[in-house]
């Protein structure tokens, strides 16, 4: 049997969290070494996550004990502006695992591989400082990437999430009471996740997120001014070629439902409709914002890291 690769999760209790751990527990090489949760200290895993059968109980790790784990990777996944004490740690103890953050404290840091394998994996040999792209971030590119070098003018990006993508902490954005029956947008001008895609992609993007009754996935409506006329068979063929062979992103002809990839590791990208004079098109993009929107994402990054097939546990 090839040898287990450790791995410490930190931000357990977390839905995504939850999923990594589901993902690590049928994994043929990974193995759990540690999992933090300050509200779960010293109680079973086993008991929160059925998936895994073990007999590892959470912790509550500071910054340098976690570092001082010994294991071979380190996934953060807390929210935004408190990995840096975490990294911090590791480099003060001289400890070089690989870190993988699902924040995004340090998508815009170029001494961190940014990874999104189907846009970025051609970068990726030999990164052990890894950030996981957003969920939205990751819709809105995958939308739009097959078409960045025909774009003219900023894409405009309207996205609906389930509630799930804004976690576990008490809030209008997760209460499934105030958005019964209700869509809730929320920061319309500026989001991270728009200045994330802008970077990432070299071109202007414009985002304005909602928030849905529904528990996870995301729906991604993309807007894209053209530099010249296309015929939607044109259109058809730059994102078949862009996506060909990648188990992970779908290309459908007809607009994509998040009801599809809700629960699933992939994302669907499809419903390629033009204006009548070919310079306006309009494109869909949904995944599962715990999976391929961040769990997912994360074991790809993982796998990749190690030198393992990049969807090894990953059932597609």
């Amino acid at each position: 049997m090839a040898d287990r690769i450790s791995l410490g999760l930190v931000g357990a209790r977390g839905y995504v969290g939850a999923e990594l751990i589901k993902l690590v527990a049928a994994h043929p090489r990974f193995e759990l070494a540690f999992v933090s949760s300050r509200e779960r200290e010293g109680q079973r895993l086993a008991e929160h996550e059925p998936a895994y059968t073990g007999e590892l109980r959470y912790t509550n790790l500071h910054a340098a004990a976690a570092g001082g784990q010994g294991a071979d990777a380190l996934v953060l996944a807390l929210p935004n502006g408190m990995a840096a004490n975490f990294v911090a740690a590791l480099d003060a103890a001289g400890a070089n695992p690989v870190v993988v953050d699902l924040s995004a404290d340090y998508r815009f840091d170029d001494s961190w591989h940014y990874g999104l394998p189907e846009l970025t994996r051609g970068r990726a040999a030999g990164a052990r400082r890894i950030s996981n792209p957003g969920c939205y971030a990751t819709a809105m590119q995958l939308a739009v990437a097959p078409m960045r070098d025909a774009l003219a003018g900023p894409v405009q990006c309207f996205g609906v999430s389930g509630y799930s993508g804004a976690g576990t902490s008490p809030s209008d954005k997760n209460n499934p009471e105030k958005l019964r029956d209700n869509l809730m947008p929320y920061a319309l001008v500026g989001h991270i996740h728009e200045r994330e895609v802008t970077r990432q992609l070299g071109h202007a993007v414009e985002f304005m997120p909602h928030v849905a009754p529904h528990f996870r996935g995301i729906t991604l409506t993309a807007n894209l001014h053209l530099a010249r006329a296309f015929s939607r068979e044109e259109v058809l063929q730059r994102y078949q070629a862009a996506y060909e062979g990648e188990p992970l992103v779908a290309v459908t002809d007809e607009a994509p439902w998040v009801s599809h990839t809700a629960g699933r590791h992939g994302a669907q990208v499809g419903g390629f409709t033009l204006s009548a004079d070919g310079r306006r098109l309009v494109v869909v993009s949904t995944l599962d914002n715990l999976l391929k929107g961040a769990a997912t994402q994360a074991l790809q990054n993982l796998n990749l890291a190690f030198g393992l097939p990049e969807t090894m546990g990953i059932p597609t």
